[in-house]
């Protein structure tokens, strides 16, 4: 195996909300999950207390402090310096915390250094984020998980709001893909939570086109949605398998 070294940077794909607008992802990131649900079924999978975590994709930093509350240590590792600066300032103080600028498909880490290796809904993965999975068993000791957090785009209504908008995605094929890389899926029901109609369409207007956002929002009563993730893990084996 070898250990991390600076190489040339792949090419790296812009988110389309937080790059753009981080003060209102931080409503988005304040409202997901409102019932604690998506947290409970990561733990249950791979409690992270007194383990190294490293968050791909981490943005803002915003799940860094609750990893931290519990693990032994927790890089973030984020490839858009303006979000790697706005992390870091985040956790400026918390002991075992620090912040990484790099992709996926480049991480700043040696063999073997973390037990788990988190992604939420920091990019699509299907077919072609080889590379990224790669790196994450890299990183992994033997016995570590990687958790892969994903909003569901077959299930309704927030799937049929995000198809509308890329139709070419294709919620089978994604699947497919992780039951081929070995990952246990399973579906997470959960609510996203405002605090009011105003932060809720707003938070619409970044995640979807105008058309598309205005419809979500003549379909959602009130100031919560009803979403639906996959939780997605593979725990790296102990041993090596011989014939």
């Amino acid at each position: 195996m070898r250990s991390w070294r600076k190489a040339a940077r792949p090419q790296v794909t812009p988110s389309p909300n937080i790059w753009h607008w981080p003060e209102l992802f931080e409503i988005e990131n304040r409202a997901q999950d409102a019932t604690g649900v998506l947290w409970s079924a990561l733990r249950e999978r791979c409690d992270w207390a007194g383990r190294d975590v490293v968050d791909i994709g981490c943005g803002d930093g915003f799940h860094l402090p609750l990893f931290a509350a519990e693990a032994r240590s927790v890089i973030g590792v984020e490839p858009h310096q303006p979000l790697v600066e706005r992390a870091r300032h985040r956790v400026a103080g918390t002991p075992g915390v620090d912040v990484r600028q790099a992709p996926a498909q480049q991480l700043p880490l040696a063999d073997a250094s973390a037990d788990l290796v988190h992604a939420r809904t920091a990019y699509f993965f299907g077919p072609g984020c080889e590379p990224g999975l790669a790196e994450a068993e890299r990183v992994l000791r033997p016995g570590g998980t990687i958790a892969i957090v994903d909003l569901d785009a077959g299930s309704s209504p927030y799937g049929d709001w995000m198809r509308a908008d890329a139709p070419q995605v294709d919620p089978a094929a994604i699947e497919s893909f992780f039951q081929r890389h070995d990952f246990d899926s399973t579906s997470v029901d959960t609510l996203w939570r405002f605090d009011d109609r105003e932060s809720l369409e707003a938070v619409l207007g970044i995640e979807f086109s105008a058309k598309v956002a205005a419809r979500a929002a003549r379909e959602t009563t009130g100031c919560t949605l009803p979403v639906r993730y996959r939780l997605r893990t593979r725990r790296k084996p102990t041993t090596l398998l011989t014939p």
